[in-house]
């Protein structure tokens, strides 16, 4: 009986040894400041980057940079690690292109993602000294923070939902739309090289600003227009997007 138990001891420990000798290490991607890694992926996304022939579909650890047009499948969704360790994540049939994604040793960010559709969901890590922005913006709307836990989705007719879990939103009505080279909705097309951007332009005291605090939420309809802020509840919130969301932040 001791001989049977020790054969089994025995034959236990050589798989175990086996197993930690043959196993593979795990697959490292080195993410630059400039650029995003995909971190998440159910079902399908691709994407068309600058210098890029034809559409890229993408997988696990792929790097994204600035001027990349993505969209992800039916059913699918995808989470995004930026370089200040901000997290974004997008439902399906989303649409979006990466404007900037820029961070700095000095704690300094850059950060513009534009929503042609779909949803998306931020959960941005604090700027280090209060450094640099951080943007995701519609035809119609640019919400900007610096620390917080925010959505925004975009519809068919470029009407938007804004809604903020935790921290403030500044929410403003998108000024020179015609300069912001929105992707179109649907699979990604290819696009041209980096191009010189247009500075900042004043922006008349006629366009509308909201703070947008947590727990509130704001609607922008599909001609520009917005409509006062409120308050919403988690129970009437709540979806699988919102729970899938709100456990990947807890793991975070």
């Amino acid at each position: 009986m001791k001989k049977n138990i020790l054969i089994m001891f025995s034959f236990v420990a050589i798989c175990i040894f086996s197993t930690s000798v043959y196993a593979k290490p795990p697959i490292i991607v080195k993410m630059a400041k400039g650029e995003a890694k995909v971190t998440a992926l159910q079902g399908s996304a691709q994407a068309v980057c600058p210098g890029q022939k034809g559409t890229k579909k993408l997988i696990i650890n792929n790097l994204l940079k600035a001027g990349c047009e993505v969209s992800t499948g039916d059913k699918s969704r995808m989470e995004l690690l930026l370089p200040d360790n901000s997290i974004v994540r997008f439902a399906d049939n989303t649409s979006f292109k990466i404007m900037q994604v820029d961070a700095r040793d000095s704690g300094k960010r850059d950060v513009k993602i534009f929503m042609s559709i779909g949803k998306i969901w931020s959960n941005v890590r604090k700027s280090l000294g209060g450094k640099g922005g951080f943007e995701v913006s519609s035809v119609n709307a640019v919400a900007g923070v610096r620390g917080t836990v925010y959505r925004m989705d975009v519809e068919d007719d470029k009407s938007a939902l804004v809604k903020v879990y935790d921290g403030e939103v500044s929410v403003a009505a998108a000024s020179g739309k015609k300069d912001q080279q929105a992707p179109v909705a649907g699979p990604p097309k290819p696009v041209a090289g980096p191009t010189a951007v247009a500075g900042p332009k004043p922006v008349s005291m006629e366009e509308w600003v909201y703070i947008v605090k947590s727990m509130q939420q704001i609607r922008i309809k599909a001609d520009g227009q917005a409509e006062e802020p409120k308050e919403f509840t988690e129970a009437e919130d709540r979806d699988a997007w919102v729970d899938w969301n709100k456990s990947r932040d807890g793991k975070q």
